[in-house]
């Protein structure tokens, strides 16, 4: 069993191709590693985290002002739907917002999350009461017009505001 120099000269490729591939890997491996410690070494106090932390307070602040029903309402507002479309399509847009952003929930405090939930929760609460009083021939505008006077009539009833300072009071927590 000979090998031919054609064979010997593609297994010796294919080592130094691999070998190249191992030292190139090993190389930026190091790179990272010391780029890790230099920044360590620039603030010590900095936990990795905190970057993620803070994008993520950002975006459920963003979150909490996207769930606000007046804003929902601004920006789903259709004529020409019925009550229970429109009912369907705010609550849907709701949940949406909210699945979207769900991941969040591992890097802000447990408080922080369950504020933004029962946002949410409240938020869907509110529109499925009013349209449930709503007579059936009722169309989507009358039952946007229901809820922003209902939420004009009582601003303790949306939670928006409050969610969105706990949100930031977290965030400068972190900034400090």
């Amino acid at each position: 069993m000979t090998i031919s120099t054609t064979q010997l000269i593609i297994a010796l490729s294919i080592a130094a191709l691999l070998g190249g591939s191992l030292a190139y890997l090993f190389w930026k491996q190091r790179k990272e590693m010391k780029i890790a410690i230099e920044q360590k070494k620039a603030d010590p106090n900095q936990k990795p985290s905190r970057h993620l932390q803070l994008q993520a307070y950002e975006r459920l602040i963003l979150l909490a002002d996207r769930i606000s029903l007046t804003n929902v309402i601004n920006r789903v507002n259709q004529s020409g739907i019925g009550v229970r479309e429109m009912q369907a399509l705010l609550v849907h847009t709701i949940r949406e917002e909210f699945d979207y952003n769900v991941t969040q929930q591992i890097y802000v405090s447990q408080e922080a999350w369950e504020a933004v939930r029962n946002l949410k929760d409240q938020n869907l609460l509110i529109i499925n009461q009013v349209a449930s009083f709503m007579p059936a021939e009722a169309t989507g505008v009358d039952l946007n017009k229901s809820i922003l006077e209902m939420l004009m009539q009582n601003p303790k009833a949306s939670l928006h505001s409050v969610v969105s300072e706990v949100l930031a009071y977290e965030a400068k927590k972190l900034l400090k």
